[in-house]
């Protein structure tokens, strides 16, 4: 039972690689990276769960966080074009100065 849900988790990551490759755009490309992480995240919980092994299903939550959070800082890296650095600060300054006068 557990080689049968190994290999179909295999597969799916496999198709999720492959669309991520021939993806038309960078959304298409993050989502289907997305999917592969939330693929081996049910892999870990379910080799986890097959072999009597309930640390693994920590390692699973771990990665999932990850994975999410990853996630998010791609797209925003994408849509602003930075992570929040000095553009951000300087924006949030001159509001400040601007709403003193």
């Amino acid at each position: 039972m557990l080689a049968i849900y190994c290999v179909l988790s295999l597969v799916a990551m496999c198709l999720a690689l492959l669309a991520s490759i021939m993806g038309k755009t960078i959304y298409d490309k993050i989502l289907c990276v997305n999917v592969f992480g939330t693929v081996a995240v049910a892999f870990i919980a379910l080799f986890g769960f097959f072999t009597k092994r309930p640390e693994f299903l920590d390692i699973a939550i771990v990665y999932a966080l990850i994975n999410f959070i990853a996630t998010l800082a791609v797209l925003k890296f994408f849509e602003y074009g930075d992570m929040g650095s000095e553009s951000q600060k300087d924006s949030h300054e001159e509001t400040m100065e601007g709403s003193e006068s």
